[in-house]
């Protein structure tokens, strides 16, 4: 009874913090149908003429402040923890989405609510693989770790249809859109609650010297009982840390520059440019303007709709019958494969058969086999791409730097995400199929990178991840480690190839 409550416990605690990636994604998604009713345009006082930049900006500007909030959260997690940091995340969220709904008449007061929002979101995406990573039982930390893409998938299907539903359904007034960005409180207030009911991370405690209360937070998400298991799992955290801190007394930042750090580093930071070059953010951010641009016609809110509940289905299918069987690398390959092949596809059939959305209104057979490959492109994102980098960052880091490693990574990805939604619109309005043909591209780049620079983490506890990429890795303390029946064998492996 213990061990299965242990793991609803942990899959409890993991969807909580998750929440946040709902917030992140339910925002991505309903911007994207805000942004197409007149409502919203008339109530906002803007042209047609400016309606791109308006477009870029709410998007863009968003990710600005993520980008900040991914640093500004660090001393506050370093400081208070990572569930009192989602805390304050969630606060942040909700103060940036009360400014958005006020219909001020002017994009001012709404370009600062989606800038405090933003830090709110930032601070959350390097608070939640962190804290999943920490907390989740090594067998299914993949498959927890994945919760991050699902929630978000989640977050951004539920976006799409309450667009359609307030576009379809509403009068054509200031509730219409009210009603849409309003909902984003309810992601917030979920995650308030759900951090308010959780332990904070065992291995924060303990890296603060609080080893009872680690010890309490550790026995508490593996089920309640004291069992062999659960001590031996405290006394690698312990040792993983005793370690740490006996190679290097007081962090630095030179400590980044070791070779270890320095490759997980640049491996965190190219990651995420890796995931934005897939080309499923500017899917996912403009997927109303995409879809008429390939042939949807006056279906497309309808056809976006579909198009999130395809995600959701993609990363369930990985989530439960793919993610920890074959491991982290081989899913980036195949993924950046099967996304090159698809975005090659549409950018060939949008060649061959040119839409004109302003003059079409039907949907033609081109236009159904350029959605289909949408589809298809989309459920290879989120059976690879979509949960992996999350889960990937979360995991590679030693618990010194795990936190700043993180922080940098999300920041990166917020940055790279700014440039994506910056160019986006732009090049749907002036380079259109070739758009298409760029990303085709991109994937098939990315399986060379993902070939040569990502090593393989799955099955490998988070103390183990020092050997695992390249750092010295004390040949006496798993001799110490293997006596006290603590070293784990993957462990005696990674030394044992480095000697």
């Amino acid at each position: 009874m213990g061990k299965r409550l242990g793991t609803i416990r942990a899959i409890y605690l993991v969807s909580a913090s998750c929440m946040g990636s709902f917030a992140f994604a339910f925002d991505t998604g309903v911007i994207n149908g805000v942004l197409t009713l007149k409502s919203f345009q008339r109530d906002f006082r803007y042209t047609e003429s400016q309606k791109t930049t308006v477009n870029s900006n709410a998007v863009s500007i968003l990710q600005g402040g993520a980008f900040f909030g991914c640093f500004l959260i660090w001393p506050i997690a370093k400081w208070l923890g990572r569930r009192s940091g989602l805390i304050v995340s969630s606060l942040i969220f909700t103060l940036g989405t009360i400014l958005q709904v006020i219909n001020a008449h002017t994009l001012g007061t709404f370009y600062a609510g989606r800038i405090i929002a933003g830090l709110g979101i930032g601070a959350a995406t390097v608070l939640i693989p962190m804290y999943a990573a920490e907390m989740s039982p090594k067998e299914i930390r993949g498959r927890l770790g994945a919760c991050f893409q699902l929630f978000f998938a989640l977050g951004v299907m539920v976006a799409y249809w309450v667009t359609y539903g307030v576009a379809k359904d509403q009068p054509e007034g200031t509730a219409q859109w009210q009603i849409a960005l309003g909902l984003q409180l309810l992601p917030s207030t979920l995650l308030l609650i759900g951090m308010c009911t959780v332990k904070e991370s065992a291995r924060w405690l303990a890296l603060k010297g609080k080893r009872d209360k680690a010890y309490e937070a550790l026995v508490w998400v593996r089920g309640g009982e004291e069992t062999e298991e659960v001590r031996a799992e405290f006394d690698e955290i312990i040792a993983g840390i005793e370690e740490e801190l006996r190679v290097k007394e007081n962090f630095t930042v030179k400590e980044l520059l070791l070779p270890a750090n320095r490759y997980r580093m640049f491996i965190a930071v190219s990651i995420q440019l890796a995931a934005q070059l897939t080309g499923n953010t500017s899917l996912a951010y403009y997927a109303n303007q995409i879809f008429s641009a390939v042939g949807a016609g006056s279906a497309a809110k309808l056809v976006t709709g579909f198009f999130g509940v395809v995600k959701v289905v993609g990363v369930l299918v990985f989530q439960l019958f793919v993610l920890d069987r074959i491991g982290r690398r081989v899913p980036f390959m195949v993924g950046a494969f099967a996304m090159g092949s698809f975005m090659l596809i549409i950018a060939c059939i949008l060649a061959t058969h040119p839409v004109d959305p302003d003059t079409q209104t039907g949907t033609t057979h081109a236009g159904i086999a350029a959605i289909i490959m949408v589809y298809a492109e989309a459920a290879s994102y989120n059976m690879s791409w979509g949960p992996l980098p999350w889960l990937y960052m979360g995991e590679i880091f030693s618990s010194r730097t795990r936190e700043i490693g993180v922080a940098v990574g999300a920041a990166s990805q917020w940055l790279f995400n700014f440039m994506m939604s910056q160019v986006t619109p732009h090049a749907i309005d002036n380079i259109g199929w070739r758009m298409f043909l760029m990303f085709a591209i991109f994937n098939y780049a990315i399986i060379v990178y993902s070939w040569i620079f990502l090593k393989e983490t799955s099955k490998h506890s988070l103390e183990e991840m020092q050997g695992v990429f390249g750092g010295k890795v004390d040949e006496k303390t798993i001799e110490n480690k293997e006596e006290a029946g603590q070293a784990a064998p993957a462990e005696r492996e990674v030394v044992e190839a480095k000697n």
